[in-house]
């Protein structure tokens, strides 16, 4: 079992976190650590136990136990010492469990509704905390990947080394950051080491899929890998395909006290929709023709319906030892994505007793880019019995898209007997705009280890946002200029038990800038909040496992909830559109356990209960109520064994059970969407290098609605979908 715990001193537990090259470094950094204590004080140096799977932040880790991550605190730390509720997926359960998407693999982690619209090929739906984390909650090393409207970025788990999701108010270092939490995807990076990994597969639906994991050290100070991905073939919608493709190399090299890398990634996605907004009565329950909308239901139109994405990212992090007590750090990412989708979709009924479903036409062409860079200083530093590390930190990112959105009306499409074909009428624009964001931010943070076991952790930050809208359609009413800015902060409060035991409480603010109009016009003000937290983090002496208990109160102003607005005839006025509201709280308890049980086995656990509620609005009947898709309860566990006996050598099997609770289908909370079960299961067997596995999501075929956005807007929960992976280590 390795560890990385730290004998505790006067100066407190000292987390040491970078990888030691001999005796000689280690000495050297002890020796060089600076203490501003006394002459006559005695100091007795740490007592580290450093082994070969020692994690540090942002790489590998050895099963499903982390230790360590930077999304918390943006320096190396432990996750016990963090005050807020960290989770995070590595990368032994991203390839143990069923998932191909960042939204699938989160399924089993405490806090996160994941998928709420159920099935979608294009886009990552997932909630953190009862609040919607698609815009502002989603990060990739560290750096904020921002996505408005359509000009989003899809990352597939096979690029990436970790998941680490932090729960609640993350503004204090972040900025911009959704209230109820974040994600950040760690990227595949050079280990230094010989690294040579493929595998082909395909699925039940005859998608199938071709990857390669590549890396060498190319001298003593640099290394490189490649890791890239081909997919393509059917789904479970009739009718849907698709094909994408993806690359992304990476580079290192490190010097005596500086390392630099490269990241690099590009991607091609062609496809054809799946899924779909269907409307409740027709999903949840059936419609007055008598029964529900097949699951594999196709409700576009081949020669009309198309969905490309083309996506690039460059970044690069650069990491300098002034000496052994300051670094400094620089963080950048470039990234662009352009996104064209047309064809017809389904909104409500036309004629609800003869199965003829309404559908309206849409197009939008759009292009987002973005530059986003972070510049940080570190400094490590003893005073009398307080251990500091102090960061201050400048960070900059810019914004841009460009959109032209078009709706109009669609012949309708019968669910029980489809006729494909028809001509449908022309779309026209609804939405033309160019929307720029300039954010400027400065932080600091102290996390103090006072007295051996109180962990002090104060952060600051002070934001300024610039946006800019102008509007390409005649009317104009899009176009407006703003500037606000506004101080965040947090501050935690932990004590560090020697058995492992870590209780805490903090509260932290929000502030989340926010670009775009509602669709009459209106720009949309920043979302403001408050989080208070306590829990209590247990890592054990005696045996592999991290188990958290958090409980917490968190509120958002000027929350954003979908535009149902219609005309005289039914049709939505602003397709996709958003208004801003009120008040939003939520309340909750999670409880999360990872542990290694021995003799082969492995535990994944999770239970969270959250009560959200509406506390203030426009319209007062909604005040009190819960907002749609959001569950009350959501719960997971997922047992997994490798057979130990030599008979048995290179088995291992794993089932679980994902449980989702029952959610609001209406604004009204008259409709609900019942509570659904759901059974997954693998099986693998790997030996001298060769491995095959077969996974299977949704084992029993359980059919579900995973949520409602509105009385328009239900998604079915994906089908069993088994995945037969033949791979090969060398």
């Amino acid at each position: 079992m390795g560890t990385d715990r730290i004998s505790p001193t006067p100066l407190g537990r000292i987390p040491f976190n970078r990888s030691l090259k001999g005796s000689v470094a280690l000495l050297a950094l002890l020796a060089g650590m600076p203490l501003a204590a006394k002459a006559d004080d005695a100091v007795v140096l740490p007592q580290l136990q450093v082994e070969d799977d020692l994690q540090t932040a942002n790489g590998p880790i050895d099963g499903y136990v982390p230790r360590r991550s930077a999304t918390g605190s943006k320096t190396d730390a432990a996750i016990t010492e963090i005050p807020q509720s960290v989770s995070v997926v590595g990368r032994r359960q991203l390839d143990d469990l069923p998932g191909n998407k960042v939204d699938e693999v989160l399924g089993y982690t405490a806090g996160v509704k994941a998928g709420q619209f159920g099935t979608d090929s294009d886009t990552d739906w997932l909630m953190i905390r009862g609040f919607d984390a698609g815009q502002t909650g989603v990060f990739m090393n560290g750096l904020g990947l921002y996505q408005y409207g359509f000009g989003g970025y899809s990352i597939d788990p096979f690029l990436l080394e970790r998941i680490d999701v932090l729960k609640g108010a993350s503004s204090a270092l972040y900025g911009g950051a959704n209230v109820g939490g974040l994600i950040n995807l760690v990227s595949k990076r050079p280990t230094g080491e010989r690294l040579r990994h493929v595998e082909t597969g395909i699925n039940n639906w005859g998608n199938a899929f071709l990857g390669f994991d590549i890396g060498d050290a190319l001298d003593a100070d640099s290394s490189y890998r490649v890791t890239g991905k081909v997919s393509g073939g059917h789904w479970e919608t009739d009718e849907a395909e698709d094909f994408r493709g993806v690359i992304a190399p990476s580079y290192t090299w490190e010097g005596d006290r500086t390392r630099v890398t490269l990241l690099g990634m590009y991607q091609d996605q062609d496809q054809t929709h799946t899924g779909g907004f269907w409307p409740y009565y027709g999903s949840v329950k059936d419609a007055a023709y008598g029964g529900k909308i097949p699951r594999d239901f196709y409700y576009s139109e081949e020669d009309e319906d198309s969905y490309r994405r083309k996506q690039a990212m460059l970044g690069w992090e650069v990491e300098h030892d002034l000496n052994d007590a300051v670094t400094l750090r620089q963080n950048a990412r470039y990234s662009l994505t352009d996104v064209r989708e047309s064809g017809p979709y389904p909104y409500l009924w036309a004629n609800e007793a003869n199965g003829d479903l309404r559908r309206l036409g849409f197009r939008h062409d759009t292009t987002a880019q973005s530059f986003t860079v972070d510049n940080q200083a570190e400094w490590r530093v003893a005073t009398g019995a307080v251990e500091h590390k102090l960061l201050a930190g400048i960070d900059y990112r810019f914004y841009t898209i460009d959109h032209v959105q078009e709706s109009g009306a669609a012949t309708p499409i019968n669910v029980i007997r489809p006729v494909y074909g028809a001509t449908q009428p022309a779309t026209a624009p609804y939405l033309d705009q160019t929307l720029d964001m300039h954010q400027l931010g400065g932080y600091v943070q102290d996390q103090m280890h006072i007295d051996r076991n109180w962990i002090l952790t104060l952060t600051g930050r002070y934001d300024r946002v610039w946006t800019e809208s102008k509007d390409g359609l005649a009317a104009g009413t899009n176009n407006y200029d703003s500037s606000e800015g506004a101080l965040s902060g947090r501050a935690g409060l932990g004590y560090a038990f020697e058995n492992g035991l870590t209780p805490y409480v903090s509260i932290a603010t929000v502030f989340n800038p926010q670009i775009g109009t509602t669709g009459d016009g209106k720009p949309f003000e920043p979302e403001k909040g408050v989080q208070y937290e306590a829990g209590v983090k247990y890592m054990p002496d005696g045996f592999d496992a991290l188990f958290t208990v958090s409980v917490y109160e968190l509120t958002k102003t000027n929350a954003q909830v979908a535009d149902t607005r219609t005309d005289s005839g039914g049709n939505l006025l602003y397709p996709f559109g958003k208004l801003q509201r009120g008040e939003i709280r939520s309340r909750g308890i999670e409880l999360e356990a990872r542990t290694e049980l021995g003799d082969g086995f492995s535990l994944l656990g999770q239970a969270s209960v959250g009560d959200v509620e509406i506390t203030r609005d426009t319209t007062q009947a909604l005040v009190g109520k819960t907002p749609t898709l959001v569950p009350d309860v959501t719960a997971s566990l997922w047992l997994d064994h490798a057979f130990q006996s030599a008979v048995l050598d290179g088995l291992s099997a794993g089932a679980g059970i994902r449980y989702l609770g029952e959610s609001w289908a209406d604004e009204a909370n008259t409709l609900k969407v019942p509570d659904a079960t759901v059974v997954d299961a693998a099986i693998r067997y790997r030996r001298a290098g060769w491995g095959v596995s077969v996974d299977v999501a949704n084992l029993l075929d359980k059919a579900y609605v995973t949520g409602c956005g509105s009385t328009a807007q239900c998604g079915y929960g994906p089908g069993r979908t088994a995945t037969l992976t033949l791979s090969l280590d060398w």
